[in-house]
């Protein structure tokens, strides 16, 4: 990992190493599960779900479409588009991705060969012969991960069929939906008006006032945890958060589509709030994403749809931005909110000293452009000092590439190892107590701040 990686570091290290996985906030599909049928191609394993990776290559000039992703892709050769994989794997030299798909080939599937162009047909023909056997379908590997439990992220208007169907198989592998409300929250989803009229036709509430629209959403939440959700997901670009006196005023506006820019951020400010508050009655972790500007690319918006990788990082205020919440519910200390950010600059200036003092909120790991070595440092060395270790949450991978989850997780381990020999050898405590945080930070937090329990 680093030079500074030495005996101690290592011995720290192989005291969590083995540890299972807790991956409580991903984005994989529960259907490879439900199914358990083997996965398609080694481009679909490696290149296809993988945003980190498509828009490396996207931004080399390889058109998205020609790689067989987005909502307007052309039917792309699954060889063609591992070639090309390949042949611009130097790409990758110092980032994170390089780190984790070498673990897959190498340690998960056992290749001996480098990636490269030269190997890219041999590596292909030999993942595909790995991927067709029974011990690497989705159930065998996600055992042989010694993965505890893996949460996926769900719309609220899904129906959680593949959810069900694993439920009722007899496979005892811990697979647990998220629910992410957005699209019936915030306004400024483009089918926002079209998903308040589904939810109305899927819970059977009138939606016609204010009040049947929150009970509606407390109906979604109630199903999701009956199959086993312990938390809910919120995305927004700009942190806000305000308390409406008279909310039915401005739903009616928005549920018709009229609202302005203005009423949709005050809106949705509102509910964070509501969602909260319902957190506070049904227990389920609440996690906020900010610091996304979504979908900037609009040509491939346009040609490949939403979430293609053209989300870039801005500036957040997280203390104006949660005030009105905090204010209202941030005392209550059976309330979990997890803050997740893109931007760096507010770990020591806003999150730490936050959480450091609010009792609902715990600081989420590196997310995204930052889930790297160097932003595992980071974020250590920036929250600890005020958040201290147990006002955080611990580690999610936050993955659509199944295959690549126990080496994020092995990073983590290794950085949470590298910072805590570096504490013991400043003097700031003992060996013991790094042993003991090693675990918490590797497990233990995750289970508890998401209650998955062991």
């Amino acid at each position: 990992m680093t030079s500074n990686f030495n005996a101690s570091t290592e011995a720290l290290y192989q005291t969590i190493q083995r540890l299972p996985i807790v991956s409580p906030h991903g984005h994989c599909d529960p259907q490879w599960f439900a199914q358990n049928k083997a996965f398609k191609n080694p481009a679909e394993l490696l290149v296809v779900p993988d945003h980190y990776v498509f828009r490396m290559l996207y931004s080399q000039g390889i058109s998205l479409l020609n790689l067989g992703i987005g909502s307007g892709k052309k039917d792309a050769d699954p060889r063609e588009v591992f070639r090309t994989f390949a042949a611009h794997w130097y790409l990758f030299l110092g980032t994170p991705s390089r780190t984790w798909i070498n673990y897959v080939l190498h340690e998960t599937l056992q290749i001996t060969l480098e990636l490269s162009a030269r190997t890219a047909d041999a590596i292909y023909d030999q993942i595909s012969e790995k991927i067709a056997q029974d011990d690497h379908l989705p159930r065998a590997l996600f055992e042989r991960f010694n993965i505890e439990t893996l949460a996926t992220t769900d719309a609220a208007l899904d129906e959680l069929d593949h959810h069900a169907a694993i439920k009722n198989s007899g496979w005892t592998g811990r697979i647990i939906p998220t629910f992410r409300p957005d699209g019936v929250l915030d306004p400024l989803d483009p089918r926002f008006v079209q998903n308040l009229q589904e939810l109305e036709e899927m819970t059977g509430y009138d939606l016609g006032d204010y009040s049947g629209y929150l009970d509606a959403v407390r109906s979604r939440r109630a199903y999701f945890i009956k199959m086993g959700a312990t938390a809910t997901d919120h995305a927004i670009e700009v942190i806000h958060t305000e308390w409406l006196e008279h909310p039915d005023v401005l739903y009616q506006s928005i549920k018709l589509g009229d609202g302005t820019l203005e009423d949709a951020r005050r809106f949705y400010g509102h509910m964070l709030i509501e969602m909260a508050q319902m957190s506070v009655d049904d227990g389920l972790t609440m996690q906020i994403h900010g610091g996304s500007r979504r979908n900037t690319n609009t040509k491939i918006l346009i040609d490949s749809g939403r979430d293609m990788g053209a989300d870039i990082p801005i500036s957040v205020d997280w203390v104006h931005g949660l005030e009105a919440l905090l204010n209202r519910v941030g005392h209550i200390a059976s309330l979990t909110i997890v803050l997740f950010t893109l931007d760096e600059t507010t770990y020591t200036r806003e999150l730490a000293p936050m959480a450091g003092h609010w009792p609902c909120l715990r600081i989420g790991p590196p997310w995204w452009f930052h889930d790297s070595a160097n932003g595992i440092a980071r974020y250590l060395n920036q929250v600890v000092e005020t958040a201290g270790y147990y006002n955080l949450a611990g580690f999610n991978d936050d993955t659509r590439a199944f295959m690549s989850i126990p080496a994020r997780h092995d990073l983590w381990r290794r950085g949470v190892a590298l910072h805590l020999a570096e504490q013991v050898e400043k003097g700031l405590f003992g060996r013991d107590h790094a042993e003991d945080l090693a675990q918490l930070l590797a497990t233990d937090l995750a289970r508890t701040v998401y209650r998955l329990g062991k």
